[in-house]
């Protein structure tokens, strides 16, 4: 009676441990999430009609402004049928200090999206190639940045493209927290033509602005790794050298070997010099 009595507390334990366990794992999304989603809010269950669009609320219910979402290479005006590389970047947030760092939901509403970094999501059985999301491995990036590729609709007069893009900044515990910080960059995309295509890209962004530069990987750069360009640094230091030196030499010899002050000077100098004042008087 004891034993079975003891063996229930264990298994009650240990169902209280996994349903504990459970809103973790289902709130961490490190593999890619789009589409509908629902999760328990503070007011109670949220149903997400579109991640993209309404963000990442299962980490925070408001968006943060200290996250700067930020798209570069993007055309003032898209030509039909043309394809563009786009970078995604997150800055801000916390500082990650687990394995990921870090993720985003994208929709378009025109086009299609790919990338080798990223996924188009199964949505209903069906892959959306209008949408785009993380992978595992992508949303461990020291960096946060993600490149992929729009491919603008083929047909001309499609119209307006929107761009909807939730950014998530986390600090890698896996757990929903105040600490995980997101912000969305949403913006409409006109049709050009080959004018506007000739006015190049821009850089798009969402947030305060207060962007701090990622510090640098190394802060030299080893001299044996240098190679010619350390032997050409060298020999240039080495010619400036001996034109120094010529220089030098020149000016020793105007100096001290033809003056007619300089008491070292050889017994020849000195006759010479005697005689040649005497001719003079």
């Amino acid at each position: 009676m004891l034993k079975t009595t003891q063996t229930s507390r264990i298994g009650l334990l240990t169902l209280v441990g996994l349903l504990l366990l459970f809103p973790t794992l289902a709130s961490s999304y490190h593999g890619g999430i789009a589409g509908t989603h629902s999760h328990q809010g503070s007011s109670g269950q949220v149903d997400i009609e579109d991640v993209a669009k309404s963000g990442c609320l299962c980490h925070n219910e408001v968006a943060d402004n200290s996250v700067q979402v930020i798209l570069d290479h993007v055309p003032f005006a898209y030509e039909p049928g043309e394809t563009y590389d786009l970078r995604l970047q997150l800055i801000g947030g916390p500082p990650a200090t687990g394995t990921y760092t870090g993720g985003f939901s994208m929709r378009v509403t025109l086009g299609e999206l790919s990338s080798e970094m990223a996924q188009n999501p199964e949505i209903d059985g069906a892959v959306d190639n209008q949408a785009l999301t993380h992978t595992e491995a992508s949303s461990a990036t020291p960096d946060r940045a993600w490149e992929f590729v729009w491919t603008a609709p083929a047909d001309a007069g499609a119209g307006v493209a929107y761009f909807y893009i939730a950014g998530n900044a986390v600090n890698g515990d896996q757990v929903p927290g105040v600490e995980d910080k997101w912000n969305q960059l949403n913006f409409g995309l006109n049709e050009g033509d080959e004018a506007s295509a000739a006015m190049g890209t821009r850089t798009l962004f969402a947030g305060d602005g207060n962007v701090a530069p990622p510090e640098p990987d190394h802060h030299g750069v080893d001299l044996h790794h240098m190679g010619a360009k350390l032997r050409a640094h060298w020999l240039g230091l080495l010619g400036f050298g001996a034109v120094l030196g010529v220089v030098a030499f020149a000016g020793l010899l105007l100096r001290y070997g033809f003056s007619t002050s300089y008491k070292g000077r050889s017994n020849q100098l000195r006759l010479r010099y005697k005689l040649m004042r005497r001719g003079d008087q």
